[in-house]
Order: structure tokens, then C-alpha cells, then sequence
């Protein structure tokens, strides 16, 4: 098995542990999560902070089974932070000393500067590059990093958390009190007006979850999941005039149930101070910046340029028989820019399909058989990094063929179409991605094949075309080209 680490985040109102697999120097994948809504912080803010015998109780138990779990996977690393529970008690030490002498494990308090720093790095890397501020909001406080450029440039963290505000306000009605308390917290805020926000943490998992379920959203993924502001205010409002029934309706799991009106109000707030208008849902968090910090410790807390590791990942997994996908790619780019002025097709493109290109034969790792739909499924369903959402459903559907047919008559019903381009672009990307691979058939080089274009004649001339020549019928070229093999 490969080298494994597992991540452990003590927080006020969950433990989580994730365990983490590389598939190479930086690509990974996450092949364990396990959580306890162990409320490490239950009546501790009631009572002066201190956490109480029975919360340590079950954090104890739940680290012991963690452990056990990381062992299973035979992990050579285990890094362990606690957040804002640990940070805050007066009794800390009773706590940390016994899962040391008890587990020999030793727990990391990390300020709100380092948790926030944590969390923004996460997304700076696995979401793609936008600026914004990421809100974290935990238990116990709320963390906040400015991103700028792909860069963490500014961190800060709050004590407003989703347990504080219910032991504090909630339990006993006061949502004006709570609302306060907030607002005021708020005004330390170095930053305002931010346009883009991308949430953190449970509550906003769950917040974004019931969205998509109200919109019927077409992909089945919350990690970079998109909404505006109007549509975020609108479901918190309903969370927090919601009966334990209404938010069974909402899409609310019952372990949020006691924490989601505050978590709910947490944001309203926020929100009505920065006035943010685009709003990311984020996947990854603490657990990930740790891992992360861990991993590009020696690169500036960041991949290399251009590094997927989504897509890496996919390729160290499934793609092991050969680099046809790699070649593909190189033929594609040749294609593309020779004739993407004359179909029209927008620069932009030339990123997302040269993944797709990439991608084309990890279906071949399940079975030879039908290998596009196991490339599409494969795609659809790991390439989580990096991406939008628009690009995922892109670069996945354009891996499903069927000899004769375009790439918009392969459109599954009631799936993600509404995030594609219009069929007209669909197809002639689908039909240049394709030729690439056809061109290959004889599996020569891509070095070997030069392309040229004139006249809306595209002109490929390789040394070994034979195969290629046969199987061009099967695809459906764009009626304004010309496709002359030399």
C-alpha cells in the first residue's frame, strides 16, 4: 500500500479524521473519513470554558477508535490539531495530557491565525483560483483568510462559533442578543466588501446540501458548488424559521439539528457585512491544510504551476498500461490550434480538453470493454480538485463515444446539460478530442504527426495513418472542416 497519513481535527462541536493516500510525489486521494459529533464544547461556554468530564470522555473514546482505524490502513504518519474548544479551556491540559498517556498521541493546539491559515491554503490549492475570503465556521469561532492570486494574505479569527452562540443565546431565544454579539465581533474585520466567499465547515456543507437539493442541482458534488447571495439568505432565513420538521424538509440532517439556526445566523451576518455576492461551497478544510502544509513543505504551500492532483491521481490509478492519454493530449493541442479560430471555439477551451485528452484511456483500468463510459464515470466522480463545476461536467462527458454519434446525442436526461455549452461547441470539441485519439490508433508518436490549416482544410500527415483513415467514419466532423489525412 502506499504511504498513508491520517489527519485528525479536534473541534468544539465534531472530531473528524481523514486518511490520505499519495499516488505519487504530490497526488493523492482521500480513501478514509470518519466523523463523531463528539461536542467536545457541550456546556463548557456556560461554564467559564472549562470542558466538562463527559465531553472528555467521549473525545477520548472517539480518538481511541480513530487510532484504531488509522492503524488499519497501516498509516506511517498521524497528525493530530485541536481548534477553539482546546484553545479556549482553562482545563486544556487535563484533557491533552490523557490522550498522551492513554494513546500516546500527542494533540497540536493551533491558534485562529494558524486554523485560518490552514483553511485557506486548502482552498487556494484544491479550488480553483478566485480571489476571496474563506469563512470557517466552527464550533467555536470563525476563522477568515483573504485569498489573493492563489496566496493566503490575510487571516483572522472570531470568537463566534455555532456551540458558543447556542449555549450563549439560542437555547434561550435570543436571536437579537445573538445577532448583537456578532455584529459587534464583526468590527474586527480588516476586510469588507469582498465579492466572492467561499465557505467552510459543516454548516455551510449542509446550508449549500439543502440548496441543491431545493434547486435540483445536477452534479452530485459539494465541493465547489456555486450560488449567489439572494439564493444563501433566502434557505438561512427558512433554517431559522424551521421546526425540527421543516428542517428534516430542508434537507438538514438531524446531527445539525441543534446547531444549524446558529450556524444559519452566523452567516446572515457575515454576509450583511461584506456584502459578498458569490458564494463557493468548500469541501476541504482544516484537515486538508494540514495535510497540505505537510506535503508542499518544501514548495511554498503550494502544487507547481498547472499541477492537478485530481488529475494526477487519475492517471497514477487508472492509466498505468501505457501514456496514449498523454499523447492524445499533444495531438490535440496541435489540432486545436491550428483550427479553433475557423470553428470558433474560445482559447479557453484548450485547457479543459487537453485534460479530457489526457483522461481518455483510464476507463481501460476497469475493463477494455465500453472503456469511455468507465473513463466518463471515473472522471465525473474523482476529479474533485482544481475545477469547476462546469469543467468536470465537461471534461467528463466529452469521454463517452459511440461510433456515428455526436457528443450531444450522448447527453444522459436529466443530468448535468445545463452546466455544458451549447451543442454546436459540444460537438466540435468532442470531434477534435476524438480525432486525436483516432490519429493515434497506430499508437505512433505525437511528435510524428504535424498539422497544418488552410481554407477550412485541415491538413494531418503522419508517417503511419492506415488505422487512423478506417475508423475516421465513425466520427462526426463539424460540417465547416475538411479533414485531408496525408
Amino acid at each position: 500500500m502506499a504511504q498513508c497519513t491520517a489527519v485528525i481535527d479536534i473541534g468544539s462541536n465534531s472530531m473528524r479524521m481523514a486518511v490520505f493516500q499519495k499516488t505519487s510525489r504530490f497526488a493523492f486521494h482521500i480513501i478514509h473519513e470518519v466523523k463523531s459529533s463528539v461536542r467536545l464544547a457541550q456546556n463548557a461556554y456556560t461554564n467559564g470554558g472549562n470542558l466538562q468530564p463527559n465531553a472528555m470522555d467521549r473525545g477520548c473514546e472517539a480518538i481511541e477508535e480513530f487510532l484504531r482505524v488509522a492503524e488499519s490502513f497501516k498509516a506511517r504518519k498521524i497528525l493530530c490539531v485541536a481548534t477553539s474548544a482546546l484553545r479556549d479551556a482553562p482545563n486544556k491540559s487535563d484533557f491533552i495530557r490523557r490522550i498522551q498517556q492513554e494513546h500516546s498521541l500527542s494533540i497540536k493546539i493551533i491558534d485562529g491565525d494558524k486554523e485560518a491559515y490552514l483553511g485557506g491554503i486548502a482552498c487556494a490549492n484544491l479550488l480553483p483560483k478566485v480571489n476571496a475570503i474563506t469563512v470557517d465556521v466552527g464550533g467555536g469561532s470563525s476563522e477568515f483568510s483573504l485569498l489573493d492570486n492563489g496566496n493566503v494574505t490575510q487571516t483572522l479569527s472570531l470568537n463566534i462559533g455555532t456551540v458558543r452562540l447556542k449555549e450563549l443565546f439560542m437555547d434561550n431565544g435570543d436571536i437579537e442578543g445573538a445577532s448583537a454579539y456578532i455584529d459587534t465581533a464583526l468590527q474586527a474585520l480588516p476586510f469588507q466588501s469582498i465579492p466572492t466567499l467561499i465557505g467552510i465547515g459543516g454548516t455551510f456543507r449542509a446550508i449549500s446540501h439543502g440548496i441543491m437539493k431545493k434547486e435540483d442541482y445536477p452534479l452530485k458534488k459539494l465541493h465547489g458548488f456555486s450560488t449567489t447571495d439572494t439564493s444563501f439568505k433566502s434557505f438561512c432565513d427558512a433554517v431559522l424559521d424551521a421546526s425540527p420538521k421543516k428542517l428534516k424538509s430542508l434537507n438538514i440532517k438531524p446531527d445539525r439539528f441543534d446547531t444549524i439556526k446558529s450556524g444559519a445566523l452566523i452567516f446572515l451576518r457575515i454576509l450583511n457585512y461584506l456584502h459578498s455576492k458569490t458564494l463557493i461551497c468548500s469541501g476541504v478544510g482544516v484537515r486538508e491544510g494540514v495535510f497540505l502544509s505537510d506535503l508542499l513543505r518544501n514548495s511554498a504551500h503550494k502544487f507547481p504551476s498547472n499541477y492537478n492532483p485530481s488529475v494526477r491521481y487519475l492517471l497514477d490509478t487508472h492509466a498505468v498500461h501505457s501514456n496514449h492519454g498523454v499523447e492524445c493530449s499533444a495531438v490535440f493541442k496541435k489540432l486545436f490550434d491550428a483550427s479553433h479560430e475557423h470553428l470558433k471555439l474560445a482559447p479557453s477551451w484548450r485547457h479543459e480538453l487537453s485534460i479530457a485528452a489526457k483522461l481518455l484511456p483510464i476507463g481501460l483500468g476497469v475493463r477494455y470493454y465500453a472503456y469511455q463510459k468507465h473513463s466518463h464515470y471515473l472522471a465525473l466522480s474523482a476529479l474533485d480538485y482544481g475545477l469547476t463545476h462546469s469543467q468536470i461536467a465537461l471534461i467528463s462527458h466529452l469521454l463517452l463515444f459511440k461510433k456515428g454519434e455526436s457528443s450531444s446525442d450522448l447527453l444522459p436526461k436529466n443530468s448535468y446539460g445545463s452546466l455544458l455549452p451549447e451543442s454546436k461547441t459540444l460537438d466540435t470539441l468532442h470531434y477534435l478530442l476524438w480525432l486525436s485519439h483516432i490519429l493515434l490508433a497506430g499508437r505512433i508518436s505525437a511528435q510524428n504527426v504535424t498539422v497544418s490549416f488552410s481554407d477550412g482544410e485541415l491538413r494531418i500527415q503522419a508517417h503511419q495513418l492506415y488505422l487512423a483513415r478506417e475508423q475516421l467514419k465513425n466520427l462526426v466532423a463539424p460540417k465547416n472542416l475538411i479533414i485531408t489525412l496525408l
